[in-house]
C-alpha cells in the first residue's frame, strides 16, 4: 500500500530482507558494527546507482539534502563519505554477491514463460564478457597490460527476460574460454557464444553433458564435409552441412560430427558461419538464435552506463566488486518489479524514470505506467488563437 511513501521506499519493499539478513549473517557482516548497517550501505549504493552519482562526496551531499526523508526510506545510519568508504573497503563483497544471486533466482522464476522472439522449448543462454578499463596506478591489483589495468565481467544470460544467471568478475588477463570450466551445465539447454569461446575440448564436454551450443566458426577451420541439406537462399541461408574436424588436435578433441550453417545478414551485409551440435532445429532458427546474442550487449551497455566506470567509489578489489554486485542487484530488482507489477516499459525506460523520481511520494505503479495524460484545452482561455482561420 502506498500511503504517502517515497518511490525509493516502495522499490525496496520488493527486496527479500530475510534473504539479505542470511547473507549478512553468513559472512559476519555486522561484526563490531554499531550504527551503519550492511543494509544501510546497500541502500546508499542502490541510491547512487539509480540516480547516477559520480563519487562518494556526491552521494553524501545528495543524501544529506534529503535527510528528513531518509528514515522513511529505510536508511537509519548516519551518512558520511568516510563511513561509506570504510564499509565498501572492509565489508565482504560476497554478502552482496550472494544476495544478487538470490534476486536472480527470484527473477528467473518470474520470467520462466517469457517469450524472446523464438519458439523454443529449451532454455537459451548467452555467454560473453566485457572488459572494464581501470587505471593501473589506482588499481594495482587489476593487472591487464604492462601499463594498463582492467577487470572482466563474465556473464551467462538467460534470454527469457534477459536475466544474468551467472556472473564472474576476474582480472583482465583471464581468457574468456576458461569460464566454461565454472559453469553448471544444464542438459538440453542452448549455450550461444562468439568465436572467442572456441575450444573443442570444452565444447565436446558440453556435448557429452547433453547440452547444445551455437558458436561462430573461425575462418581457418579445418574440416571435411560429410553431407548437406538444401536451404532457401531468400531467407539469408547459404548452406547447412554436416562436417567432421580434420585438424590434428581438433579432430581428437571433438571426434563427433558437427553441423555447419552459413548465413548472410542483409542488415549488416555480413556473412556468418555457425557451428552447433544440434541437428534437429531448422537452420534459420539456429541463425536467429545467435542473433539474439545482442541482448547481452545491451546488458553490458547498461552496466557500464550505470556504474560510472571512470569514477569507482573505491579503489580496492573489495570496493569494486561490492559496487558491481550491488549494481547487478539493482538491475535484477527492477526486472522483478517490472514483472510483478506488469509494467509495459523496457528496463532502461523504468530506470530513467526512477532516476528523477526516487523521493516523490506517489504510487510506484502510477509513476512508471504507460498511461499518458492528455492535454486538455481550457474552455475559457483569454489567449488568442493565432492559427484560427
Amino acid at each position: 500500500m502506498h500511503s504517502g511513501r517515497t518511490i525509493f521506499s516502495q522499490l525496496m519493499d520488493f527486496l527479500p530482507r530475510h534473504e539479505f539478513n542470511k547473507c549478512v549473517t553468513g559472512y559476519r557482516g555486522h561484526y563490531r558494527i554499531r550504527t551503519f548497517s550492511c543494509f544501510d550501505q546497500f541502500l546508499c549504493m542502490a541510491f547512487a546507482q539509480l540516480t547516477y552519482r559520480e563519487s562518494l562526496r556526491d552521494i553524501e551531499t545528495c543524501l544529506r539534502a534529503l535527510q528528513p526523508k531518509l528514515y522513511h526510506a529505510g536508511i537509519r545510519g548516519h551518512i558520511s563519505k568516510s563511513t561509506l568508504a570504510d564499509a565498501n573497503e572492509k565489508r565482504d563483497w560476497r554478502i552482496y554477491a550472494d544476495f544478487a544471486h538470490g534476486l536472480i533466482r527470484i527473477a528467473r522464476q518470474l520470467y520462466t514463460d517469457e517469450d524472446f522472439g523464438l519458439e523454443l522449448e529449451q532454455t537459451a543462454y548467452v555467454l560473453d564478457s566485457t572488459t572494464i578499463d581501470l587505471c593501473l596506478s589506482l588499481f594495482p591489483w587489476a593487472h591487464f597490460r604492462k601499463h594498463k589495468g582492467a577487470i572482466k565481467l563474465h556473464t551467462l544470460m538467460d534470454l527469457r527476460g534477459n536475466i544474468p544467471c551467472f556472473i564472474c568478475i576476474t582480472k583482465g588477463t583471464i581468457h574468456d574460454v576458461r569460464i566454461l570450466d565454472h559453469l553448471i551445465i544444464e542438459p538440453a539447454a542452448f549455450y550461444i557464444m562468439d568465436r572467442g569461446y572456441i575450444d573443442f575440448g570444452r565444447l565436446y564436454g558440453l556435448h557429452q553433458q547433453m547440452a547444445f551450443f551455437v558458436i561462430r566458426a573461425k575462418k581457418n577451420l579445418d574440416y571435411a564435409r560429410r553431407s548437406y541439406r538444401h536451404v532457401d537462399p531468400s531467407t539469408g541461408l547459404r548452406s547447412d552441412q554436416t562436417i567432421v574436424l580434420q585438424g590434428p588436435k581438433s579432430s581428437q578433441l571433438y571426434p563427433d560430427p558437427l553441423r555447419r550453417i552459413s548465413y548472410f545478414d542483409a542488415e549488416t551485409n555480413r556473412r556468418f558461419v555457425f557451428l552447433t551440435n544440434n541437428f534437429v532445429l531448422p537452420p534459420l532458427t539456429i541463425a536467429l538464435l545467435f542473433k539474439c546474442r545482442w541482448q547481452i550487449e545491451l546488458f553490458f551497455k547498461w552496466i557500464k552506463q550505470n556504474l560510472r566506470i571512470k569514477a569507482f567509489y573505491g579503489t580496492s578489489q573489495n570496493a569494486v566488486k561490492t559496487q558491481i554486485w550491488i549494481a547487478i542487484s539493482v538491475y535484477v530488482l527492477v526486472a522483478i518489479i517490472k514483472k510483478r507489477l506488469n509494467i509495459n516499459r523496457s528496463l532502461s525506460e523504468i530506470l530513467q524514470i526512477l532516476s528523477i523520481t526516487l523521493f516523490e511520494t506517489v504510487p510506484l505503479l502510477q509513476i512508471v505506467t504507460d498511461l499518458q495524460l492528455q492535454n486538455q484545452e481550457e474552455p475559457f482561455s483569454n489567449q488568442l488563437n493565432l492559427f484560427h482561420s
